[in-house]
């Protein structure tokens, strides 16, 4: 079952016989890893997580941030190694044969898609409320809220998902030119949002800390590690990178070390401006974010809590004073967080390119389109679907299923960056993570104990999804694995000979 094991030189020669245009560098790289990371955890996910820990998501910033960093060093060692797209699907395989890679790509669909649909929902919800204050008008929930937030569908959401389908159609060096733009807005208002609410910060607003106890505060760290999951997606783009094995290490620790200082930053001038403790039901326990209940009461006070609102800074900064700089920090939302879900949706079809190319997926997944040279069959697929979830789910719902694909896929890497690291000590790792026997383990511990904190219906989605793939995997992908089938990959100057049978590999 573990015996498929596709060997790295095999990797790398198909890549060069089917490759992606190389055109990305250490800044762009960097900007995309900052595109993908900040955002929804500080634009989107700050209200839930203050429902679940209250002042006391600071430190579940902290802790979802050093299981990160930890898993990106790991990260950063394969992906210098291996600079072919797949990120932790083309590791596994590599590494741990073919059954766990196909596990990890299956769970990186939950990673990708599922955030994408949830990044589409908050966007959403700045635009609505940007729109409804600078227009004082009223929009109907129905056509903007999914049914879970009292709503019906939510349209916004639906457009946006469509925007990004079409703008990765056309093509990598577009989407990344347009992404360094968005960032550079982005990062401009929070360091506005810093700027204003820091000052006005009162420390009685940080007490009582954790008012949900330490579960409350692991909770919001398995919730919050939504936010930092952009990471990665940099190293499924180690394919179409100039020089990777300098630039990716570059833009994986880069971009994650600038998102964790603006992470504490913004999260404490919420709390210190406006405070930020949870709603309790009437024994105590804090409500559900998401939940139908917790609708409910935020209703009952016209959503005035942090917990309660959709666009949690915008509306922070209105209540302290500055109505205009919240609007346009809701406007800075609306062009930015695009950029979150251009990166998601770009490393779900560059997964699913490469498991496509292997044989494990139609061949049809892997075509190139011929103007624009991208995986554009499989870049609409992806965004059909992601506009699905975003339409009728919550946003706290989609990050918690997410999150339980990231914490496997990231625990797969963890584990395969020992395991070739005693079995070919040899080969050449331009990146080499610091001390790997304490590393590898924290973070393999690390996203156990988050994927641990998730609720329960997240972790049972979870189990279903894989035990679909598992069908998917025996009923199709195994007899048309390329490696199953022993079929050995040639390089591009030999692409015109037929593939070389061998034994098939079992």
């Amino acid at each position: 079952m573990f015996g498929r094991v596709k060997p790295l030189d095999a990797i790398l020669a198909t890549a060069e016989k089917k490759s992606l245009h190389r055109s990305l560098g250490a800044f762009q790289l960097t900007m995309l890893g900052v595109g993908a990371v900040i955002g929804t955890g500080i634009f989107v996910l700050t209200a839930e997580a203050a429902q679940k820990a209250g002042p006391g998501m600071m430190l579940s910033f902290v802790i979802a941030g050093f299981v990160c960093a930890v898993a990106a060093l790991c990260y950063a060692e394969m992906a210098s190694m291996v600079p072919v797209s797949g990120s932790a699907y083309t590791y596994s395989y590599a590494v741990m044969g073919e059954l766990v890679a196909w596990m990890v790509g299956w769970a990186l669909i939950l990673e990708y898609a599922v955030a994408a649909g949830a990044v589409s929902v908050g966007w959403s919800g700045y635009v609505v409320g940007l729109i409804e204050n600078i227009f004082h008008i009223d929009i109907p929930d129905l056509l903007v809220r999914g049914p879970y937030d009292g709503g019906l569908v939510n349209l916004p959401a639906m457009l946006i998902a469509g925007l990004v389908t079409w703008l990765l159609v056309i093509g990598t060096k577009e989407s990344a030119s347009v992404n360094a733009v968005l960032v550079a807005i982005k990062v401009s208002a929070l360091t506005l949002f810093v700027a204003l609410a820091l000052p006005v910060m009162k420390m009685q607003n940080f007490e009582p800390f954790a008012p949900l106890g330490f579960g409350g505060i692991g909770a919001a760290a398995a919730s919050i590690f939504f936010a930092y999951v952009g990471f990665d997606a940099v190293s499924t783009a180690a394919e179409e990178t100039k020089n990777p094995q300098r630039n990716m290490p570059i833009g994986l620790i880069g971009s994650l070390g600038i998102c964790t200082i603006f992470y504490l930053l913004v999260a404490a001038g919420v709390i210190g401006s406006i405070g930020a403790q949870p709603m309790l039901d009437a024994s105590g326990v804090g409500m559900e974010p998401g939940s139908r209940e917790l609708a409910a009461q935020c209703a009952s006070i016209s959503d005035q809590a942090v917990v309660c609102s959709k666009e949690a800074l915008a509306w922070t900064l209105r209540e302290i004073g500055w109505p205009q700089i919240g609007n346009l920090v809701g406007l800075a939302a609306g062009l930015a967080l695009p950029s979150v879900i251009l990166m998601m949706m770009f490393g779900q079809t560059r997964i699913f390119f490469v498991m496509s190319r292997d044989g494990l997926l139609p061949e049809s997944f892997s075509r190139i389109h011929p103007t624009y040279n991208t995986p554009h069959v499989i870049t609409i697929i992806t965004g059909v679907f992601v506009a699905l979830f975003a339409a009728f789910f919550p946003v706290g719902l989609l990050a918690n299923i997410s999150n339980s694909g990231t914490l496997f896929a990231f625990a797969a890497v963890s584990i395969a960056v020992v395991v070739i690291r005693r079995n070919e000590p040899k080969r050449h790792r331009p990146f080499r993570t610091p001390a790997i026997y304490v590393t590898a383990p924290l973070s393999l511990a690390g996203c156990l104990y988050l994927f641990y904190k998730l609720d329960p219906k997240s972790q049972m989605l979870f189990v279903i999804w894989a035990v679909i793939g598992l069908v998917v995997y025996f009923a199709y992908s195994r007899s048309r694995s390329h490696v199953g089938r022993g079929l050995v990959e040639v390089h591009e100057e030999d692409a015109d000979v037929p593939p070389q049978p061998v034994p098939p590999i079992d």
